[in-house]
Order: structure tokens, then C-alpha cells, then sequence
């Protein structure tokens, strides 16, 4: 499989398309008046303890209170184990991923904020860095351990997401290109995505070695990047880590006396985390169509990913970027609600607030040997579809798959197993059921920030997101309720005059005109009607005259 990487750069915002054998299969929006907030390290102020729930709000300094539950506070320190018998899984990885900071770079800026984007040299071997602070066993449940107006140093795991609030942890993770520090961990381990067995006890005994030769405190995750590079870089990124964290102490140290919650490190920009995080050995090239942020990325690539430095391309070419691989095009169908599969069936992609639903529909596909093999090939299809279409569309939460009904449990176990090799290509943890009887199949996908709908819509000001509007002859009967209820409340009127849109009005004078006579006789009262055309099909008015 062949890879490309597409940067878009504008005043406005960042786009980073990812494409698979020339179609779009991943973009990252980042817009610059609302960066994303996964992976900064706040200190932040307890502004509300609960109990009952066993959670914190924390204010990071944020339009909303962040959530802090107690189950994502560090843990009291374990008795010691065997560090290379801990194998940690990418779930983990990815966890740490969110917050990676660049292998032998950091700095001050000049708001005292650290940024992951200036110079820094190797330091020496660290013989000791700042832990974090424990709790006591007795302690566990959260009110004994948090209290309000409180300072605590906390790390961003979710942006926030509709009406809710940034999740946070307290187990803060500092990854870099290769590997994950958590200071207040005490294990090592490996990705699964890194299969041989060789090479995972390499990495474990590497990281063991350099861990007792700089006597770290805290525990290391090889990333998936890390398969097969030399211990000379992976010594480098844990000198770069330790270095980090101990800025990270001393910046907090330093704002600790300030009544704000204070931005303690930030992530990187858009451009450098998806060299950081998505290149790899089957990616061919990297283009870009902003000079400035060109020679970033190439200065980046040329100390921490060097072997896609040379793959980097500035393009100049006056057609957009996104326009001459269909980019734009695919943005506009990932809005849809219906997704057409190449056979003639299509998927109908429904997103609400508790779940996602994906209904497989078999359209005008007709087959060819039986219905069976027809619903058969149909679903197989879709799976592939699915699985593209949850990353594009960055997907979370509870999701519903409506596959067709199969008869055949051979057909039902296909269908399942050509899902699950979809979804093992997905950057984003995801966890899937068998196929019930109903031919559902349910499944979760971690989400750490909005779906690609939220961050680039919003609910219709005409039917507030509910999908649908009432018909006009629902509005008319609602309309002849209004004036009956007006007419028993108030005497005096003499005549009613209705305000509303001009489907209703139109409908009103015509096929509703003799139900409108008979209101008159029966009320004996006058009836007019005004159009305003700002009104929404719904909104209508009644003014007593």
C-alpha cells in the first residue's frame, strides 16, 4: 500500500489529508483560532469536587471546566516488579501518542509557555527526575484527595466535544518519536503492532539497559516507530524526554504561586505532529504548498525522521493542492449522509448524540446467483467502506453497524473477519462484537477529539439539528389550534391576522381555504393572512387586531 501525505496551509487553518493508494482515507483540520488542546500540560485549579460521581471539574483556563475523573488520577505506588515482563498494549502507546514532544528540541517562549518547536541541546545522562506526587493508599476515593481551589498538574486527553468539557489525567505521558515517557509509571513496554518476537526483547533489553544507565525514574512505551532503529536513537529520545520533564517541573514550580490556571507545555502545530506520528516506511511523499511551513517540516525531518527528508515536496503549482487530488471533493461526500458503494448498494451514516448508526443497504445492486450472494457480496463491500469511512469522518463512541441479514454463518464470519482486518489498519483503538441474529454488529472507536462533522458544521437554524421540519399542513392545523385558543382567551378582537411563511400562507388560501371560512362563521371573526419570507416554515405569528 502506497502513501501520500497532502498539507494544505492557509491563513485560516491547516489540513493534512491522508491518501491510500490515491484515495483520501484520514484529514486533520486544525484551525488556528481554535488549536486543539490533546497533549498540553496545564496546571491546573479544582473548581469542584463530586463525590457521587467520583470526578472533578478543574479550570484550565478554558471557555468550560475540564473533567477529571478519579479513575484517570495517578495511582499509589505498587511494590516493585520485573520491568521486561510488563508488555504494555498500543491502546497505551496511543494514549501517550497524544502528547508527543520532538526527539533533542524544546523551549521557553517568551510567555514562559514550553513549546515543542525550538532547539535544545543533548544534556547528559539525568541521574534523577522529579516524580510525581503519590497518594496515599488509604486514600483512594476522591474527595480524600482532591479538594477546591486546589493547584494540580494535569494533561489533556480529549478536546472538548459538543457541550462537554476537556477529559484530563493526572498519569501525564511525554512521548517522542520513538518512545513514551510516563513519569509515573514503572514498566516498559513495546507496541503490538511491533510483531516479532526478536525484536520486541531487543527493544525491552535495550530500554531496560539505558533506563539502569541514566537511573530513570518512571516507565518507557516503545512506540511502533521503533522497530528496528539503532539504541543510539532510542538513548537520544530518553535523553530528550528526561529533559523535558525536568523543564516541565521547573516551569511548574515556577507558575505554582500564580492564582490563574497556568499552560504549562504545548503541543506541536499540525504540520510537524503528522510527521511526527503518521509518516512510516510505506509513505512516499510528503507535499506541501506553503514555503514557510516547507522548510519547517524539512528542518524537522532532517533531525528526527530522516529517511522521508527527501521525500518532501514544496508544491507551486497555482491549482490547489486539494483540488487536484479530489480532496475537496471527498470533504464534500464525507458530509453526506449517503455513501454510495461502487457494486450500487450504499451506506446511510446517521450520528447522534449517543451512538453512530451505519445502515448497509444493498440499492441497485441486483447479483447474480441467489439473494443470499447478493446480500453476501453487499456486506463484504461495505466493510470496506466502513472502515474508510470511520476514519474520514474521525467516528467515536458507540457505533451500530446494520448489515444486511445473512443466512449463512460462514457468509456472517466473512463479513466479520473482512471488518476486523479493515478496522487493524485504524490509528484509533476499536473494539467489535460478533454478528447478532438481527445482523447487527456493534463496536467502539476510541474518540479523542470532534468527528469531521462537528468540526466543520453545525445544527440547521431550521430544524435545530433534529434532521426535519414540520409540513405545512401540520403548521396550518397548529395555526387554526392558535386562533381557537385566542378566541376563548380574548373578546375583544375583532379580526386575527396570521404571519407566517409562504408554503403556509399558499396552503392556507387554498387547500385549507373552506376549513379558514368555517373558522370565520364559527368564531365570527376575520381571518387574514401576511407572508414574511425570514420566517422558517415553522415560525408563524397570530396578531389581534
Amino acid at each position: 500500500m502506497s502513501e501520500e501525505l497532502l498539507i494544505n496551509i492557509s491563513p485560516m487553518e491547516s489540513r493534512v489529508a491522508v491518501l491510500d493508494n490515491g484515495i483520501l482515507g484520514e484529514i486533520y483540520i486544525e484551525r488556528h483560532h481554535k488549536l486543539g488542546l490533546v497533549g498540553n500540560i496545564y496546571l491546573g485549579t479544582v473548581v469542584r469536587v463530586l463525590p457521587g460521581m467520583q470526578a472533578a471539574f478543574v479550570d484550565i483556563g478554558q471557555s468550560r471546566t475540564a473533567f477529571l475523573h478519579v479513575n484517570d488520577m495517578q495511582r499509589e505506588p505498587r511494590p516493585a516488579v520485573d520491568k521486561t515482563n510488563a508488555i504494555a498494549k498500543d491502546s497505551h502507546a496511543q494514549a501517550g501518542a497524544t502528547v508527543d514532544g520532538m526527539a533533542n528540541e524544546r523551549a521557553i517562549r517568551d510567555d514562559g509557555v514550553i513549546s515543542a518547536t525550538d532547539d535544545l541541546a543533548v544534556t547528559p545522562p539525568v541521574v534523577e527526575v522529579q516524580s510525581t506526587e503519590v497518594v496515599p493508599a488509604a486514600k483512594t476515593l476522591i474527595q480524600h484527595r482532591l479538594h477546591e481551589s486546589q493547584r494540580i498538574l494535569v494533561q489533556v486527553t480529549k478536546d472538548q466535544l459538543g457541550s462537554k468539557g476537556a477529559r484530563l489525567t493526572t498519569n501525564i505521558s511525554l512521548p517522542s518519536r520513538y518512545l513514551v515517557y510516563l513519569p509515573s509509571s514503572d514498566h516498559i513496554g513495546i507496541s503490538q503492532r511491533i510483531d516479532g518476537a526478536d525484536e520486541r526483547m531487543r527493544l525491552k533489553t535495550e530500554l531496560t539497559c539505558l533506563m539502569q544507565t541514566v537511573n530513570l525514574k518512571g516507565g518507557l512505551i516503545a512506540r511502533t516507530a521503533a522497530e528496528r532503529v539503532p539504541v543510539a536513537k532510542l538513548e537520544e529520545d530518553i535523553y530528550y524526554l528526561l529533559q523535558l520533564w525536568r523543564t516541565i517541573c521547573a516551569r511548574r514550580q515556577e507558575v505554582n504561586h500564580h492564582q490563574s490556571s497556568e499552560l504549562i507545555y504545548q503541543e506541536l502545530s499540525l504540520p510537524l505532529r503528522s510527521i511526527r506520528d503518521l509518516v512510516h516506511s510505506d509513505t512516499e511523499k510528503v507535499v506541501i504548498d506553503n514555503k514557510q511551513v516547507y522548510e519547517q517540516v524539512r528542518y524537522f525531518a532532517k533531525e528526527f525522521v530522516p529517511f522521508i527528508y527527501d521525500r518532501i515536496v514544496h508544491y507551486t503549482a497555482e491549482q490547489s493542492l486539494f483540488d487536484v487530488h479530489r480532496v475537496e471533493d471527498d470533504l464534500r461526500d464525507a458530509l453526506k449522509r449517503r455513501v454510495d458503494l461502487k457494486s450500487g448498494g450504499y451506506l446511510i451514516i446517521d450520528q447522534t448524540e449517543a451512538m453512530t448508526t451505519i445502515d448497509v443497504n444493498t440499492g441497485s445492486f441486483v447479483g447474480g446467483r441467489s439473494l443470499e450472494d447478493t446480500v453476501y457480496k453487499t456486506n463484504l463491500e461495505a466493510t470496506h467502506a466502513i472502515a474508510r469511512q470511520l476514519r474520514l469522518r474521525n467516528l467515536g463512541g458507540i457505533i451500530i453497524l446494520d448489515f444486511i441479514d445473512m443466512l449463512e454463518q460462514q457468509h456472517k464470519d466473512d463479513v466479520l473477519t473482512s471488518l476486523q482486518e479493515q478496522l487493524a489498519q485504524d490509528y484509533a483503538k476499536t473494539k467489535i462484537t460478533q454478528v447478532s441474529e438481527l445482523g447487527l454488529v456493534e463496536m467502539t472507536r476510541k474518540r479523542t477529539r470532534e468527528s469531521l462533522g462537528q468540526q466543520l458544521c453545525e445544527p440547521c437554524s431550521t430544524c435545530q439539528g433534529r434532521g426535519f421540519v414540520k409540513t405545512a399542513e401540520t403548521v396550518c392545523f397548529e395555526i387554526f389550534r392558535e386562533i381557537m385558543r385566542c378566541a376563548r382567551t380574548y373578546n375583544s378582537p375583532k379580526k386575527f391576522t396570521v404571519v407566517a411563511h409562504a408554503a403556509v400562507i399558499d396552503l392556507l388560501l387554498t387547500s385549507e381555504s373552506d376549513t379558514v371560512a368555517d373558522l370565520e362563521y364559527l368564531l365570527g371573526r376575520v381571518i387574514t393572512f401576511d407572508v414574511e419570507n425570514l420566517y422558517t416554515q415553522e415560525q408563524y405569528d397570530i396578531v389581534l387586531d
